[in-house]
């Protein structure tokens, strides 16, 4: 018997003509790992919560939902408390208590489980997670990654037989997702907990799945095991593909020059059923996959060129930068430890400069201290070559300065998606006003979302709605606090030319990121953030061609063969010769 039993499951949020599910059927076995993935708005969270009676949408819905053989709505919600455990995307918003401690025992004490089980429990799921060292500390100073590990362990304190999670990586460094996935992996291999999990990030949850749902347009147009969904995405050409894990695109990308001759690697790999021959989907089996094909064909080129070590002075001599901070110190508080500790960085004008860095290492709060939203006790911080205290009220705004900060749903206050981007264009006439939001809408793909309210949207719907927001300010620096997170590859790619088409135009764009892929491809130059400061700045394939961890998955799959090779496309130009 299946632990869930969708059967022709339906929904439509009110006052939409779309469904938001449209009969979706599927099964999921007892202990298995699920991966549900697909472009943002297809229906993936709004298919997790309706696994949770407490936290399914309100709407129209037709279909029953069995766990464990019964219908949900007839599981008694301490049952569905304790047996069904949800990890949302914002960590932040799972959180209800003051202290670490607390949180561990929130959920038991919910349950009435006796203090004798609580204290036990608590201790358990502190050893097991690494939570020792912060036990007693405030909720409040915990950084994203501890955030959400602490939303994990205290569900799996309650012993939970099912774990939902709803993109729970999307604000997360790589290694702190890399560490959270592995600990949900365990969890489902040594506990046997069944693990549903929806993710953009593939590269460490596809090749791990028992089963990938890939969903579009509400409907579930694909199920099965990860070779052979990732055959069918190929062939069908989705859009899907450019989110498939770096080793499956660089295996079809090469694929239309393999010699017939089978490599080392086809000779021992074992076929899942219905593919025709075997996919690499791993960063190891990618690489043994690339050593196979290269011993069979003789390759005249190896290496990329290397680029020169990137020198600003050098670069900007003759041009003011956009941004220039010098020996900028900050704390919050007057007894707390230095967030920023003598940062100095220039960027000049026409330019996409990436930063990058751990959870809780201050690259937020050096955005806000380029915006004027925090104020650092030393050093000085210009924009467009003029000091921020030079800047009358409000005018650092109006065609100079925008950020979208890293929780979008700070930028809405209407009702509407439209009201919100008619809200920056109060000096215009309705004719040009229209224009403008037309054509925003478009470049940032929300037409559709234009008259919904902005809460009712996906995660990477909100994104792109605040987006558009922003960039109808048409600032000449533009502030980006992770602007891929949720959302899909396909629409990366979109945004990546919105953004070069700012770069041309001579818009400085300083975007923070957890996404080394996307800054990999398509920034001018990379930063890492540590202990406060700069570390080092460079050229994409400078930088992420000497890294072990803060690299592409393409990079740690070639290294070992190529050199300088960062993206997926630098692999296959060295493999086509």
């Amino acid at each position: 018997m299946a632990q869930f039993d969708i059967q022709d499951l339906t929904f439509a949020y009110p006052e939409r003509d779309q469904r938001a599910l449209d009969g979706v059927t599927l099964q999921i076995e007892r202990g298995s790992y699920v991966c549900v993935c697909g472009l943002s708005g297809c229906g993936k969270t709004t298919l997790l919560r309706h696994l949770k009676t407490v936290l399914a949408p309100c709407g129209q819905t037709t279909g029953t939902v069995l766990f464990e053989g019964r219908p949900l709505q007839e599981v008694p919600l301490a049952d569905q408390a304790q047996f069904i455990g949800f990890v949302m995307q914002d960590p932040d918003a799972q959180l209800v208590t003051d202290k670490v401690w607390h949180e561990l025992a929130f959920g038991l004490e919910s349950l009435g489980t006796d203090p004798r089980v609580m204290r036990l429990r608590v201790a358990e799921m502190a050893s097991y997670f690494g939570i020792q060292d912060w036990f007693h500390k405030d909720v409040g100073e915990l950084s994203g990654g501890q955030k959400q590990l602490l939303n994990l362990a205290s569900i799996m304190a309650m012993q939970p037989s099912v774990l939902v999670l709803d993109e729970p990586t999307s604000q997360l460094d790589p290694i702190a997702a890399a560490d959270f996935l592995n600990t949900v992996r365990k969890i489902n291999v040594e506990l046997g907990t069944t693990v549903i999990i929806t993710e953009h990030r593939l590269e460490d949850v596809f090749s791990t799945a028992d089963m990938v749902v890939v969903m579009d347009q509400g409907r579930a147009i694909l199920h099965g095991a990860p070779q052979k969904v990732a055959q069918a995405l190929h062939e069908r050409q989705s859009a899907m593909t450019f989110a498939l894990p770096a080793p499956v695109r660089v295996f079809y990308g090469v694929a239309p020059t393999r010699s017939s001759q089978k490599s080392a690697w086809e000779e021992r790999a074992v076929p899942t059923q219905d593919v025709q021959e075997p996919i690499p989907l791993t960063v190891r089996e990618g690489r043994t996959w690339l050593l196979s094909y290269v011993d069979a064909h003789e390759l005249p080129v190896r290496s990329l060129p290397d680029e020169p070590v990137l020198d600003r002075a050098q670069e900007g001599a003759g041009q003011k930068p956009a941004v220039q901070l010098k020996d900028v110190w900050f704390r919050y508080e007057r007894a707390a430890p230095d967030v920023l500790r003598g940062v100095d960085l220039e960027v000049p004008q026409g330019e996409l400069f990436a930063l990058l860095g751990g959870n809780g290492t201050g690259k937020s709060t050096l955005l806000k201290c380029l915006c004027g939203i925090c104020k650092p006790y030393r050093g000085t911080v210009r924009v467009l070559g003029r000091r921020l205290a030079e800047w009358k009220s409000g005018t650092l705004f109006h065609g100079g300065l925008a950020m979208l900060p890293q929780d979008p749903q700070n930028l809405f206050v209407k009702k509407t998606v439209r009201l919100d981007l008619e809200e920056m264009l109060p000096d215009v006439s309705r004719s040009e006003r229209d224009v403008r939001i037309a054509q925003v809408a478009r470049l940032c793909r929300v037409e559709a979302q234009l008259d919904q309210h902005p809460l009712d949207l996906s995660g990477g719907e909100q994104q792109r709605a605040a987006l558009a927001k922003v960039l109808l300010c048409e600032p000449q620096v533009l502030l980006l606090d992770e602007p891929t997170k949720g959302i899909d590859a396909f629409f990366k790619r979109t945004l990546a030319e919105v953004l070069q088409g700012l770069v041309r135009s001579g818009v400085a764009v300083i975007m923070v990121s957890h996404d080394v892929e996307f800054c990999a491809r398509y920034a001018d130059s990379v930063s890492l953030f540590f202990d406060g400061s700069v570390v080092t700045t460079n050229t994409p394939r400078a930088f992420f061609a000497m890294n072990s961890f803060y690299t592409t998955a393409a990079n740690r799959m070639s290294r070992h063969v190529f050199a300088n090779a960062v993206t997926d496309e630098d692999v296959i130009e060295l493999c086509r010769g």
